[in-house]
């Protein structure tokens, strides 16, 4: 077998890795309803959060726990917890995108996607996106 060849099946093969390793990364976005009948699924649900509703966060009893209530786009609210810390300016969060699954009616979040008014748009209205990941 020529050398060309060896290294043709070769990168075709670390492509085909490559392909399958983020198509097992990645997840669909859904709502609330969904996670609930598929527990163990990770998705991605887009909302918002209930500003109404306690956030908690004690970094000096659980640095890396924190919970609050999102309410997703048809309306269900749930709770989630985030394995991680806090993240800056979160309350001014005008939308949210969690990434996780449902188990025992709780969200279990690994990923936190933030959308928040820039705090450097000198008056005009521009959006700052932040990720968090646990």
């Amino acid at each position: 077998m020529k050398k060309s060849h060896l290294l043709v099946i070769i990168i075709i093969a670390v492509s085909i890795g490559v392909i399958i390793s983020t198509l097992q990364d990645s997840s669909t976005y859904a709502t609330f309803t969904k996670t609930s009948a598929n527990p163990g699924v990770e998705y991605h649900v887009i909302g918002s959060l209930n500003k109404e509703k306690e956030m908690h966060y004690d970094p000096e009893e659980n640095a890396n726990l924190f919970t609050f209530y999102v309410v997703d786009k048809s309306g269900v609210e749930s709770k989630v917890i985030f394995g991680g810390t806090k993240p800056q300016d979160f309350e001014r969060s005008e939308q949210i995108v969690i990434q996780g699954k449902m188990e025992n009616n709780v969200f279990l979040c690994n990923k936190i996607l933030m959308k928040c008014p820039s705090k450097y748009n000198n008056g005009q209205e521009e959006v700052e996106f932040s990720a968090v990941e646990s």
